[in-house]
């Protein structure tokens, strides 16, 4: 396992659990499973106990893994929830019987997970978000092909749609991310060894997601978006805690029929994250889109992607209008905005002869903003 010499020691994070009454967050950041993420995360529990710090297991996956199995080892663990689904058992991370114990440190594995029907919260980041707010500073582990604004590029590189996402401002909550590596050489030659999955799954690994493409292009996922955090960081700490761009601002402009809009405001989230810039979705309703002429399908489609919006980081705003030129640009112009992002529509060529396109009319009103036409499939 490669080791990181710039990495802050452990005390490090001890520190920061002092200096303040909520929660703190600490993820190891890895590419796939297997790289040491849970392992590594095991071991500063085991350090922060020996240090005499209150640190609970909430939950730990170590899929039978002998050397993960051995860092748990003296640590304390709540216990599970049983939950019955469709006449079978599951067991989740118990998140009253956490907040009841209410230790100084709680270790949660797999911040992707989906919870079992019947939680009070969908998802684990969730239980960890409830966490922090009573004061309970967690230690977490996450693959990076999770991240929901990476979706269409992990599908792209490794032909494999990511089921269980979380929002990026996840990450963002991070108050150290610590990114736990591997050359996919060495994943490889482990999960040969039989150190990630049982005998039988191997094969079908190696030839499937394991390959040493797929494994090289996340582990430069994960690479990217740690130099890109702490680059962030640096530059908040330079400027005095100042985390946005003064001067960005990005706009996604959205429709009722757009294609493939879920790519189209990852796209743009990714943007305004690596302008460090506040970024707005807006979706303009036009008289034929009224609420009383689109069906219930459309509604619904609407819905869900002010949704996502905002999980994504962005702020989803609805405006009225027939002339939808007229109100991007009025909206650019009093939000400031800086970029433009949409979707490339599929004109028909004879469509040349009705007069200009929405493009070249924004182009013409907008002429001191950066207009972007985002490749979608």
């Amino acid at each position: 396992m490669a080791t990181d010499t710039s990495r802050p020691p452990p005390e490090h994070f001890l520190g920061l659990i002092r200096q303040q009454q909520r929660g703190r967050l600490k993820i190891y950041l890895g590419f796939a499973a297997g790289v040491g993420k849970t392992y590594e995360m095991l071991q500063e529990g085991q350090r922060l106990k020996r240090q005499g710090v209150d640190i609970v297991i909430g939950v730990v996956e170590t899929h039978g893994r002998a050397e993960t199995a051995a860092q748990v080892l003296g640590l304390e663990q709540v216990q599970r929830r049983k939950i019955e689904y469709r006449g079978v058992v599951l067991e989740e991370m118990d998140l009253d019987a956490i907040l009841a114990r209410r230790p100084t440190v709680c270790l949660v594995d797999e911040l992707a997970h989906t919870n079992a029907p019947g939680s009070r919260h969908g998802k684990r980041y969730q239980d960890v978000e409830e966490l922090l707010k009573a004061g309970i500073n967690v230690i977490a582990t996450l693959n990076i092909q999770h991240l929901e604004s990476l979706y269409d590029l992990v599908e792209k590189a490794t032909a494999v749609k990511v089921k269980e996402r979380v929002p990026d401002y996840v990450i963002g909550m991070a108050d150290q991310l610590v990114n736990v590596d591997l050359s996919a050489e060495d994943l490889r030659e482990r999960l040969q060894a039989g150190k990630i999955y049982p005998a039988e799954r191997i094969d079908r690994a190696l030839e499937n997601f394991f390959t040493q493409e797929n494994l090289t292009r996340l582990r430069e996922f994960a690479l990217e978006e740690i130099a890109h955090r702490l680059d962030r960081r640096r530059s908040a700490a330079t400027e005095g805690g100042q985390h946005n761009n003064t001067s960005a601002r990005v706009m996604v402009c959205l429709s009722s029929r757009g294609p493939n809009v879920e790519q189209l405001l990852r796209k743009g989230a990714r943007l305004a994250d690596r302008l460090n810039a506040p970024w707005y979705a807006v979706y303009i309703q036009t008289p034929r889109e009224d609420i009383s002429r689109i069906d219930a399908a459309t509604q619904r489609q609407i819905g869900n992607t002010l949704a996502l919006v905002q999980q994504l980081g962005g702020v989803p705003m609805t405006f009225k209008g027939g002339d939808i030129v007229g109100t991007i640009a009025a909206f650019a112009l009093e939000y400031g905005i800086t970029h433009v992002v949409l979707g490339r529509t599929r004109r028909p060529w004879y469509r040349r002869w009705f007069g200009q396109s929405l493009l070249d009319r924004l182009q013409h009103e907008l002429a001191d903003i950066d207009i972007i036409v985002a490749g979608i499939r």
